[in-house]
């Protein structure tokens, strides 16, 4: 099972191959159960509580919480559930067979509950939530893990002329409602769109690529700025060190009409031939800011590498710094919500680097309160909270003056 794997450390994304052998259909609501269970794990225990005098063993626990999510969030009729439970135990070997009858029962009784929805949000893990109320405050920690629970919905950015139908966003992406079959909806054969969260959709929009600049894209995959910076019209050149992650980035590229020079190498050790207008580093970081679409993260990490991290962010920023001609453009982002990995970069790239600048945020849909006081971009998941909120990140645009 997917959450039983995640005991020992793995995340969903690092589990995909094991669904290979299902159907499309079957591979996407065995991940959606799986996310969701995640989303509302603590409510599970809370309830699973009041009918259990102790834990039942770690695979029992697992599906019992998937079964009282499928019960209690997404509905589902209990006879199907508490039935699909119970064959599933039986089948999970001899000793899991003798808590079929415990299943049964703490599952009727789960189905009687009716205070589901009063139960409290999910809360972070004390290695996350701690430096997150230092810096932002009890209360909107509490709006971001109302966020996380309620997930992400589906984010467009489209090429120019391209339309999809659902809610044009103030920054320029198009919000879906619920959640479509991406190859059936209009314009994905002919790569009108590709999906990218509003947040992550304005680093490349910050960058301001014009027809003709030369721009490079650092950390490259899966595509998205890649995607719109060619769509601009710049001259692309991806870099990324993964050669599987590079490989999807050319299949979007393909099905979106669009060109980009490809680059398998390390950023700290890659040099461009010809010193770029513009380069695009959306840093390595601890993707904190990306927990309401992967609610697994809290639970597979525990805090520990944040130092290295933070020292790899500064060595690409220098290396980036020592790229640029004077005059040329550096954008700096990170999906993360400390600010470690952010504010904090910022300050200490400035002090190293006297001769770079701090460009302020200035185009459509940008909210007053999202710029920081150096001028950087701070997004979390509880803004737009009636539109489904927003990737958590940080983003700053420097211009080297010397």
């Amino acid at each position: 099972m997917l959450l039983a794997e995640m005991r020992e450390g793995r995340s969903l994304s690092d589990q995909a191959a094991r669904l290979g052998h299902l159907a499309q259909a079957d591979r996407a609501r065995a991940g959606r159960l799986a996310l969701v269970t995640l989303r509302h794990r603590n409510r599970a225990d809370a309830v699973l509580r009041r009918f259990m005098q102790r834990r039942p063993r770690p695979d029992i626990e697992d599906l019992l919480r998937l079964s009282t999510v499928e019960l209690l969030e997404l509905g589902e009729a209990p006879h199907g559930v508490v039935n699909a439970a119970v064959d599933l135990v039986r089948g999970m070997g001899k000793k899991a067979q003798a808590s079929a009858g415990l299943v049964n029962a703490v599952l009727r009784k789960v189905s009687t509950v009716t205070d589901w929805s009063e139960l409290p949000v999910q809360r972070l893990p004390k290695w996350l939530r701690s430096p997150l109320v230092s810096t932002y405050g009890a209360d909107t920690v509490a709006a971001i893990e109302a966020a996380h629970q309620a997930g992400a919905p589906l984010d467009l950015t489209l090429k120019s002329g391209a339309a999809v139908e659902g809610e044009l966003l103030p920054t320029g992406s198009v919000r879906l409602a619920g959640t479509p079959q991406l190859s059936a909806l209009p314009g994905y054969e002919a790569g009108a769109w590709w999906v990218q969260d509003a947040a992550a959709a304005l680093a490349a929009r910050l960058l301001d690529a014009q027809p003709g600049e030369r721009v490079v894209d650092l950390c490259a995959a899966p595509g998205g700025k890649t995607l719109q910076l060619a769509a601009a019209g710049a001259q692309v050149t991806a870099v990324d060190i993964s050669e599987q992650r590079m490989a999807r980035v050319a299949e979007n590229l393909a099905r979106c009409g669009l060109s980009a020079d490809l680059v398998v190498a390390d950023v700290l050790e890659w040099q461009p031939a010809t010193p770029p207008d513009a380069v695009l580093l959306d840093a390595p970081c601890t993707a904190t800011g990306t927990i309401r679409r992967h609610p697994d993260l809290p639970l597979v990490r525990d805090g520990r590498g944040v130092g290295e991290l933070t020292s790899l962010q500064a060595e690409m920023i220098d290396r980036t710094v020592q790229m640029l001609p004077v005059g040329g453009r550096l954008v700096y982002a990170t999906c993360s919500l400390l600010p470690s990995e952010g504010e904090d970069q910022l300050t200490a790239a400035l002090t190293r680097h006297p001769g770079m600048t701090v460009i302020r945020p200035d185009f459509p849909g940008i909210e007053p309160d999202w710029i920081t006081p150096q001028g950087g971009l701070r997004l979390r998941p509880d803004y737009w909270a009636d539109r489904g909120g927003m990737d958590g990140f940080f983003i700053a645009a420097l211009r080297k003056t010397a």
